[in-house]
């Protein structure tokens, strides 16, 4: 800590409390349920709507960047996840009148076994080979609805049943707090995985397997939990599109959204839980600019879904140059610089030094 965060009254407190990973993120956690509680019920309700789409992208991102900030491990198929999340989801929603948790759960669940499943050539794969991998996986999912047809209902996609909110409250505003609550619930599980030791020993790995073979980890072991832990969250966001949209489709579960989710991370901030707000609120907001500018030029949508792209590929050239973190990170560092720069309010709290007068010690009179 600073000396101004020494001579603030209950710094040494608050520097107690962050010792304490998992009491300092639910306290987090709740005060930032209580932010976004107000945020919706002041905003519109299509507002709402976004909010809640900001949600779940912020879900999907930040389980990719646990996977690549924290375990080294790169994915180009995390909208596959997605997807199966989503049909899982979709599919208990439609056939069975449950509880709003439980189809949520078996799409966790079933995003989870398949990320355990790629997870297992990771073990053996690196680099470009491992992208190859979960490319392939992205391209597969997305053709199985149509090969299908008798389970998934094709290119139609499945009809998800809506639960109806309780107490006549508005369903825009309903599903934003659902999906809030489950972002900030992932965030501060993910945040405690990443302070547990099975997140030190995902640094570990990722920084020099062979020494943190050396040191008794399982490298092979470690990848596979990392996968299993950001399919599950994926998983999680897709179910939250099937009910944020009523409808489970293939064509929201493009090979496009997979790139989306890495320009997300890349922008927010791979391995920064907070940067991955950051690059859902650019998946949101950048294709609203690109549509809104578009519109105003009366252009062809071909012309407004290639905009949308050349927006996504200048930002990230642009964000990777400024700032090769993120955005998250670039805020960390300049707080960093304010930290070791000397303030003058530090020198103004600090006692003056009276160098005028000058004590000497009385001299020793001989009896």
């Amino acid at each position: 800590m600073s000396l101004i965060e020494h001579r603030l009254p209950g710094a040494k407190s608050l520097e107690r409390l962050r010792s304490q990973p998992l009491v300092w993120h639910l306290l987090l956690g709740v005060l930032a349920a209580a932010v976004l509680y107000l945020l919706t019920s002041s905003v519109s309700f299509y507002d709402n709507t976004i909010i809640a789409e900001i949600a779940w992208y912020a879900i999907a991102i930040a389980g990719l960047s646990v996977l690549t900030g924290g375990s080294g491990q790169i994915s180009l198929g995390h909208g596959a996840f997605m997807a199966v999340g989503a049909y899982g989801a979709g599919l208990m929603m439609e056939h069975f009148r449950l509880p709003l948790v439980v189809p949520i759960l078996v799409g966790i669940a079933a995003a989870a076994l398949l990320g355990t499943v790629v997870g297992l050539p990771a073990t053996r794969l690196r680099g470009p080979y491992l992208a190859g991998v979960t490319l392939a996986l992205a391209l597969a999912v997305q053709d199985l609805p149509t090969k299908f047809s008798s389970l998934f209902n094709g290119d139609s996609g499945i009809i998800v049943n809506q639960a109806t909110p309780p107490g006549g409250v508005n369903p825009q505003r309903w599903l934003a707090w659902i999906s809030l609550l489950a972002a900030i619930l992932t965030m501060v599980v993910l945040a405690n995985f990443m302070k547990s030791r099975f997140g030190r020993a995902l640094k570990a790995v990722r920084d020099d397997d062979i020494a943190a073979q050396a040191a008794g980890l399982n490298p092979n072991r470690m990848r596979v939990l990392a996968f299993a832990v950001s399919a599950a969250a994926a998983g999680l966001a897709g179910g939250l599109e099937a009910l944020w949209g009523g409808i489970v489709s293939p064509n929201s579960f493009s090979l496009f959204l997979s790139i989306q989710l890495l320009a997300g991370m890349v922008i927010g901030g791979a391995g920064t839980l907070i940067g991955a707000w950051w690059g859902a609120l650019a998946l949101v907001y950048v294709p609203q600019w690109t549509n809104s500018i578009t519109s105003h030029l009366s252009s062809a949508s071909t012309v407004t879904a290639n905009l949308q792209n050349a927006v996504f590929g200048v930002l990230i050239i642009v964000i990777m140059m400024a700032a090769p973190s993120g955005i998250q990170g670039w805020l960390r560092a300049g707080y960093r610089r304010l930290r070791r720069r000397p303030s003058s309010l530090a020198s103004a709290l600090s006692p003056p030094l009276d160098l005028s007068s000058t004590s000497t010690p009385p001299e020793r009179t001989s009896p």
